[in-house]
């Protein structure tokens, strides 16, 4: 998720307001967001890899053949994997993997596409990040109970957001720019960009009340520690 945030804050970065206080050049900053989302989506798929080797592991009552098939089907199939928090965190994570891939390789076939095609397409990498966060949150073993590391993975989410809402609210592309709407019916677009707009700035002010108040939905750790087997971690 680190890899995932250090991607999104530099594609926001690039597509913000300019700026000449950058440590570094535009070059470089394009170059480091490119490796830094080919990476992210490496590990998303290498993640996704190790979860369904773990529980091939695990299953031990049925045979090789059908063991390969859980383990794959509660990987990669939405709505197989049902077993406690899962069943609503797994599906967020396929859905984050299903996503992030053609949306990353897109950039490589723009010249095909057309480049405000991509740029739209572009937009929903936001989408993936919510749902790899989301998913984190309900299902990261590091993350599970209300500590530190809870804490610290909210308080990423801030920087997130108030670029995304500098973005929305001072954007690079004029054609982007929140304009008032010529006389008469005010074009969709306007409301789209506009709720956007709002949505972006509740959710900074959400983040810092969470933050601030510390409810941040973490779970008590128990007095024990929990089993290993990845179906015995949850409760409902």
């Amino acid at each position: 998720l680190l890899w995932a945030w250090g991607t999104v804050m530099l594609g926001l970065l690039l597509s913000g307001p300019r700026t000449a206080r950058m440590p570094v050049s535009r070059q470089v900053m394009e170059r480091w967001h490119r490796t830094t989302s080919l990476t992210t989506m490496a590990l998303m798929f290498a993640h996704a890899l190790m979860f369904a080797a773990e529980l091939v592991r695990y299953e031990t009552k049925v045979d090789w053949a059908e063991r390969l098939w859980v383990g794959f089907a509660d990987t990669f199939v939405p709505g197989w994997y049902d077993s406690g928090t899962g069943r609503i965190a797994i599906p967020l994570g396929q859905g984050a993997l299903y996503l992030a891939i053609p949306l990353g390789l897109l950039f490589y076939v723009r010249h095909r596409i057309g480049a405000n095609t991509w740029r739209r397409l572009h937009r929903f990498v936001i989408v993936v990040y919510v749902l790899s966060v989301w998913h984190t949150l309900l299902y990261g073993t590091n993350v599970w109970y209300g500590e530190w590391p809870r804490t610290v993975l909210w308080l990423l989410q801030l920087p997130v957001a108030a670029l995304l809402l500098l973005r929305l609210l001072r954007p690079a592309r004029r054609a982007e720019q929140l304009v008032s709407p010529s006389e008469g019916a005010a074009r969709p677009g306007w409301w789209v960009r506009a709720a956007g707009r709002v949505v972006a700035g509740a959710v900074v002010i959400g983040l810092l009340i969470v933050v601030m108040s510390g409810r941040d939905g973490g779970r008590d750790r128990p007095t024990h520690p929990p089993a290993t087997a990845p179906h015995s971690q949850e409760t409902d």
